[in-house]
Formats: C-alpha cells, structure tokens, sequence
C-alpha cells in the first residue's frame, strides 16, 4: 500500500478539512497521485477531496464495516497512488465508544498509518505545549508524528508557539503553521459544508488552500513522515465487471450528489449501467432505463429549480405510477413527496409520495442508525428477514400529512426515519427512506435492488 498520512485534530472544527484540501491540491500539483479517504459516514468533504486531488474518495466507516473491509478497501484503492490522506472526523480520540475502539486514533492504528495532528491554536501560546504532550502520552500504540499549527494570528504568535513546543518538546516536529485568513474557509451552512459541487468558486478556493500550504508547510517533511507507514497486505483483485444488462437512470446534479463510490461500484459489478440525468436542466429521463436511483443532496436549496422543471416531474411521477423500480435516500425522498416548504417559501416537487416535507430549525434526524427489515419490503438489503444491519441519517426535514396504513420496509431500532419508529417507505415499486445505505458485506443493498429490477423486467 502507499505512504499514507491520516489527518486528524483535538476536536472538530479545528480546520482538518480545509488543510487536508490543501495537503491534497498541493501534493497533486507536484505530479504526486494522491488518494484521499476520509473516515465516517460522510458525502460533503469526499466531494471536497475529489474536486481537490481529481480521485473519488472512499469512506472508512467502523459502524458499517468490518476491520478486514476497512484494510482491503483503503489498500485496493491505494495500489497506483503515491500517497494516501486519510481524514478524521471529530478529535482524535473522539468516537461512540468510550474505549476507543472506533475513533479517528483507531483508524490510525488500523492502518499503520502515522498521524498529524492540526491544532486549532487561537488564543493558545505556552498552553500548546501540555495540550499536544497530553496527546502524545495518551495512547503510545499510536504514532503522532507532527503538528500542523491552524489560525495563527502572525508571526508574534507563531514564535511563542514554536517557542513552547521546542522547549518542551523538542523532539516534536511542527510542520506548518497556517495563518489566519477568512478567504480561506469553506461556507457552512445546515448539516455542514456546502458541497463542492454546489458552491461557486470551488476551484479558486482550492487553489488559494494549495498555495497556502505550499507557503506555510512543509511538505517534503510530511512526506517523509508518510514514508513511514508500515505496508499493508494486498487484496484480492475484484472480479472482471460483466456486460450491463440492465439501463438504471441516476439523478447527479448540484441538488443530490450523495452518493457513495462502493455504491456505484457495485452496480457495475452487477451487470447495471448508471445513466445520469440532471434533474433541474434535464425535461426528460434518460431512455430505455429499467429503473431509478435518486440519493440524498439538498433538495431544499434547489427547490425552486425542481420545481420548475414541470416537464420532467410529471414524466418521474407517470413513469413511477408505471411500475418503475425506484430507490431513493432521503434528498431523493424528500424529491419525490407532494412539496417542500422551508419557511414561508413551498415549491411542488414530483407528487408520486404522498406528503408533504417541511423543513424544520434544528435536526431530525443525525447521525447512526439500526434498522430491522420489517419483512414487507421489496427487496432485503441484508440476509433473512428480521435481520438488522448499520446506516446513517442526516436530515432536517419530516413528512407531513401523510395518510395513514403506509407500507414501510424498516423498523427503526435506533434513529428517527419517517415516522413512528418506521422507515423505508414503499409505494409501487419504489423504496424511499431517510436513511442512507451503503453496499458493504453487511449491507449488499445494491445486488438486491437491481435483483429486483430483474425480476420485475421478467
């Protein structure tokens, strides 16, 4: 496997993203192939490390799957890269367990895979110095080999800085230090960044994060630092794809784009051709398609834009009536209701569901989730009936005004879904839920589906 780096903080909001934006533009303008992954269930900052290195980016995900799952997938997409950068989520040593079995540390330690750590360093000068030896002495299975020093209010605070830890560090390395500068921060909005594919001027962003970092880092040290990392085992090769038999129309655009590199992947190892279709500039589905997958985004931010491409509504809504298989996660649902209101402002949306979204102030539904298959759905993503398995919801909206006696694939075992402890709604040949799948052992979610779009082409 490359050298490989995991990019981590004391706590979240510290800046990771934004550095590791930069680490990876930079790396990329010296000719370097580099392969970003980031940690946890996640669609927004893969968009970002793709637009910034050119390679999709690939989740690892303890809660979804296992450790052999983990190794094999970060070291198959690695084995023509130079450099793997994996990303953290939340601090370091930050997860569900208490224990540590499953936070960014662990990760880490999983892959064999030395740690910076970037350091949020506002209102710090000689406090830097207990802060990162903490850090240090907390677990000595894990190998931080740097800091990247963020928000540094100038040279005065710099050298204070650098003072502290070689005094009392000094065999510590401080790769960089990161000046303060608004430019330079990603827009936020609700659930987190704005995607890459949404916001204007993605690009120049990006640029302006390399050229910060080729000023303020220093890089052939941390590539150095990658060096280190132990070699992995290589796995098996996946299996040659076989022809497509089968035509499914996938909505990619600035209002859904969540959507997992596995998940794509494993149509193709399926036999389906994806066929993308842009569901504001778009009036007509593509042709010939045997079904539908519509995932999550920001419907809510587009809904004027959805809304008025009529034409192509009404052709999703006659095509679903139809017996059109269908999948849609959460933005996908929310697209498929009767509207959506956000504040005072509603927009008509597809109309094949049979209630209304309305958008509300705080989350709904955030983060894990376990569901259990009900048994009454069309298709299992996972073993016998009543077996349970691993997903994740974000969203800030819910159903309203929805009739009573729906059918629903799921029970909810932890999380929100719906309504009542129930999601996956189903309609015709459509499934639709808030939670997001992803097709890993434990979920094979997608050989289920176009199974089923077999089936019902027979």
């Amino acid at each position: 496997m490359a050298s490989r780096l995991v990019i981590s903080a004391a706590h979240k909001s510290s800046g990771k993203t934004t550095i590791t934006l930069g680490l990876l533009a930079a790396l990329s303008k010296r000719g370097l192939r580099v392969q970003p992954f980031k940690k946890g269930p996640d669609y927004i900052d893969p968009l970002w490390h793709k637009a910034a290195s050119g390679r999709a980016s690939w989740n690892l995900d303890f809660y979804s799957m296992s450790h052999g799952e983990m190794l094999a997938l970060a070291a198959r997409q690695s084995q023509d890269a130079d450099l793997a950068l994996v990303e953290g989520n939340k601090g370091l040593f930050d997860g569900m367990d208490t224990n540590g079995t499953d936070d960014t540390a662990a990760l880490a330690k999983l892959l064999r895979a030395p740690v910076v750590l970037v350091i949020d360093a506002r209102g710090t000068t000689r406090g830097i110095a207990p802060l990162l030896k903490g850090y240090l002495d907390f677990d000595p299975g894990l190998q931080i080999a740097g800091v990247i020093l963020n928000q540094v209010a100038g040279p005065r605070h710099e050298g204070k800085l650098r003072a502290a830890i070689a005094r009392y560090l000094p065999e510590f390395p401080v790769l960089g230090a990161i000046p303060r500068e608004t430019e330079l921060e990603v827009a936020e909005r609700h659930l987190g960044l704005v995607p890459a594919n949404e916001q204007a001027g993605a690009s120049e962003l990006i640029a302006m994060l390399a050229s910060s970092i080729e000023a303020h880092v220093d890089l052939d040290r941390l590539l150095e630092i990658a060096r280190r990392a132990e070699d992995l085992p290589m796995p098996a090769t996946l299996p040659a794809r076989p022809e497509s038999d089968l035509r499914i129309a996938i909505a990619q655009d600035s209002a859904f784009g969540f959507y997992y590199p596995d998940d794509l992947e494993a149509f193709a190892q399926n036999g389906a051709q994806l066929v993308p279709f842009d569901t504001m500039t778009n009036y007509h589905l593509p042709p010939d398609i045997d079904g539908l997958f519509i995932g999550g985004g920001f419907p809510e931010t587009h809904m004027r834009s959805l809304s008025a491409n009529h034409v192509l509504r009404s052709e999703i809504n006659a095509a679903l009536r139809s017996g059109l298989p269908c999948h849609a996660e959460c933005g996908g649902l929310m697209y498929l209701a009767q509207s959506i209101r956000w504040g005072a402002n509603q927009a008509d949306m597809v109309g094949f569901i049979k209630a209304r979204v309305v958008m509300q102030e705080r989350p709904v539904g955030r983060g894990y989730v376990r569901l259990k298959d009900s048994g009454k759905g069309l298709w299992q993503p996972i073993g016998p009936s009543g077996a349970s398995f691993a997903a994740h919801e974000f969203h800030h909206s819910r159903l309203e005004d929805m009739a009573p006696g729906q059918t629903f694939a799921f029970n909810v075992e932890r999380g929100v879904g719906i309504q009542d402890g129930q999601d996956g709604l189903v309609v015709g040949n459509m499934m639709a839920s808030y939670a997001h799948l992803r097709s890993v052992v434990g979920t094979p979610w997608v050989s289920r589906f176009v199974d089923f779009i077999r089936s019902r082409r027979r």
